[in-house]
């Protein structure tokens, strides 16, 4: 890995734990009216925003890291714009939070330490593999996305907003994955994305 990708990588993460992450795009939610949440309904929708910006922390992480082994400048390509528009969820999920009157969550260092560490063993084993865990990852986003969507307050369309167009960006990242050639990951190591998801998922919600 060369100085200047040293350097960029360093400081994309800096954004990230410092919550200074920059949108390319609007936030989806700009477009949408801010509607009277009630107490518990407000609280609610904060800590699903929060549980999804912890995912685009991680996201951040794992592209990074599988960049690090890459082998082919296609795979490099297309981790690098999925990451540029992981980034946009990011600051998205972030501003919503705070529009909520919340924070982000507290372990977020912890979370992104773990991710990275993930990212490098896909990147490790080579394209295919690498590949394979995006799929496998975005599958598993795509779903928990449409989850939120069941669970957001109907009048949440801010929220609402931004999640949907999330949850269309995940979709868009697996398949491109999906066409450079994932290899299938085995069943052990899906179950065990699964478990440390729910973990992460579930204590992001309060913390």
């Amino acid at each position: 890995m060369t100085l200047d990708a040293t350097i960029i990588r360093f400081d994309r993460s800096l954004r990230v734990l410092t919550g200074q992450a920059r949108a390319s795009r609007p936030s989806p939610g700009n477009k949408a009216e801010e509607s009277p949440l009630g107490p518990g309904e407000k609280k609610h929708s904060a800590a699903l925003m929060r549980v999804n910006h912890v995912g685009e922390v991680c996201a951040q992480a794992l592209y990074d890291a599988q960049a690090v082994f890459s082998k082919t400048k296609t795979v490099s390509t297309q981790l690098a714009h999925a990451s540029i528009e992981e980034e946009d969820h990011l600051a998205w999920s972030a501003e919503r939070v705070h529009q909520l009157n919340s924070h982000t969550s507290v372990l977020n260092p912890l979370w992104y330490a773990g991710a990275y560490a993930c990212g490098l063993v896909a990147g490790r084993c080579g394209d295919a593999a690498s590949l394979g865990f995006v799929v496998e990852t975005e599958k598993q986003v795509e779903a928990h996305l449409a989850s939120h969507l069941d669970s957001l307050p109907v009048q949440d369309q801010k929220s609402r907003a931004i999640v949907d167009q999330m949850r269309l960006d995940e979709i868009a990242h697996g398949a491109a994955a999906q066409n450079l050639g994932a290899s299938e990951l085995p069943t052990a190591v899906k179950v065990l994305m699964k478990g440390m998801a729910k973990f992460m998922t579930t204590t992001a919600y309060y913390l």
